[in-house]
């Protein structure tokens, strides 16, 4: 029987499996010396076949083999007293100098007589998984912070269940779908997204789907050149454009029409775009985030929106829960606008009755956590004590009868008596008001809808209405 090394060269089949294996492998003789180096390990080294042949294992300097650091000499290696080395994390030297966190797995090679015929190594290379990990402890300390600052409150398990993905999908630049009903919360999650990713410091732009015709949106996406329409008297960039090395959110996906279906998915796959009227493309770095409430998988087998795009869309999907889903997060919640509207109001406001809570606890938020926070909001306004009582809540909440709502209750409360109520009226918008309201908020179309009782898709079609910008000082 020939060396080892003889019988390695020979055999097809061990040569094809070196060269497939995607981790580091590389084979020693009994006297120490390198006789196989597969492509990964010069991958992850630096050294060729060519300069480690012959060459001791010891010039790769491991750091922790056997709890300490790798011996001078070869026969003073802890291999041939243990028989292997378990998977162990450790540094090697690479050919420039540097190190490079790595696991190493060794085990020796012995012929029918248990004679010592060489050493087979396995190297893996850790640096992606730490800088990931790196990655993902950066996005966790962030996401601390943001929950602070932009009210992502939660302690209940589907809560966390959201901001564990969150975490996920900052750390890589994947498309995201979000999905959840009116007022749960899809812009707050995009907008954590974005500000714990590597993108964060890069634009951060919100499109509303849903607010402009398609010729509109498509010019308010894409851009146009001068005199591509009447009316385009002169050349504008368009959302995607301004978005570039950023994020661009696009809520309420679903009513985009089938033409701006088509022009979107030639961005997700091509990465560049076209002006209106023009026929030059442009590139593009973007993170594309949208949301919607619609079931998209409905929507195309209806026929109504295209599956390839579908797809594109959802390679990360977030849902969100409603707010009656996860009551254990009312409290906090609560607290949290409490504490909102004791800054904006200058008030000081301790809490909230026991009375008040239960009716909070009991009514099925149909608004989800929008309509709580503007419950917490109206009772600012009445509230003249030290807690919110339950006559300072809105009257369709206090008034709320759980029991009649639930068929399987065994429970039977006598009628309550309760004052007609007059329907609802908002309150009328004018063009100034409207342009005061956003001036006020920052031209924060979210929160103008909040103070108005309006949705954002009707405060966007009055701005469309009243040929207001949509932001201060573009036309």
């Amino acid at each position: 029987m020939g060396n080892i090394a003889d019988q390695i060269k020979k055999n097809k089949l061990v040569n094809i499996l070196l060269e497939s294996i995607g981790d580091g492998i590389f084979i020693l003789n009994n006297k120490g010396s390198i006789i196989a180096w597969n492509p990964a390990m010069e991958k992850i080294t630096g050294f060729k076949q060519s300069e480690v042949l012959n060459q001791n294992c010891t010039m790769l300097n491991f750091n922790h083999c056997f709890g300490k650091d790798c011996p001078t000499g070869y026969q003073d290696c802890g291999i041939f007293e243990y028989g292997k080395v378990a998977p162990t994390e450790c540094m090697l030297r690479h050919k420039d100098g540097h190190e490079i966190n790595v696991t190493k797995n060794a085990r020796i090679i012995l012929d029918n007589n248990q004679k010592i015929l060489g050493i087979i190594e396995a190297v893996t290379d850790l640096t992606e998984l730490k800088n990931t990990r790196l990655k993902m402890e950066e996005a966790t300390r962030r996401l601390s912070e943001l929950n602070r600052l932009h009210g992502i409150i939660g302690k209940s398990q589907v809560m966390q269940n959201v901001f564990s993905f969150i975490k996920a999908s900052a750390a890589s630049d994947v498309t995201i779908l979000i999905q959840g009903e009116s007022g749960t919360g899809k812009e707050l999650v995009a907008s954590a997204i974005h500000n714990i990713s590597q993108r964060r410091d890069k634009p951060f732009v919100i499109v509303n789907c849903s607010a402009l015709s398609e010729s509109l949106l498509e010019s308010e996406l894409f851009g146009h050149v001068k005199g591509a329409f009447t009316g385009a008297i002169k050349s504008r960039s368009g959302r995607f454009e301004e978005a570039d090395t950023g994020t661009i959110f696009l809520d309420e996906i679903g009513e985009i029409s089938p033409f701006i279906q088509v022009k979107l998915l030639r961005v997700l796959q091509q990465k560049e775009i076209e002006r209106v009227g023009e026929s030059s493309k442009r590139n593009i770095d973007i993170r594309v985030i949208t949301a919607t409430n619609k079931d998209l998988k409905t929507l195309v087998q209806q026929g109504n929106f295209r599956e390839d795009l579908y797809y594109r869309l959802k390679v990360f999907p977030i849902y969100l829960p409603l707010l009656n889903s996860r009551k254990e997060d009312i409290p906090l919640l609560v607290n949290h606008f409490i504490g909102i509207n004791n800054k904006l109001t200058k008030n000081k406001v301790k809490g909230i009755s026991n009375p008040a809570l239960r009716s909070i606890m009991d009514y099925p938020w149909p608004g989800n956590v929008r309509e709580l926070a503007n419950a917490i909001e109206h009772a600012f306004v009445l509230c003249s004590g030290r807690e919110i009582d339950i006559h300072d809540l809105p009257v369709e909440i206090r008034n709320f009868d759980p029991y009649a709502h639930d068929l399987n209750s065994p429970v039977i409360k006598a009628p309550v008596t309760t004052i007609p109520l007059t329907p609802l009226v908002r309150p009328s918008l004018s063009k100034e008001k409207l342009i005061t309201l956003l001036t006020q908020c920052k031209w924060n179309k979210a929160e103008v809808a909040r103070q108005t009782g309006f949705s954002r898709a009707a405060i966007w079609k009055y701005m469309k209405k009243w040929n207001i910008p949509t932001q201060p000082g573009k036309k």
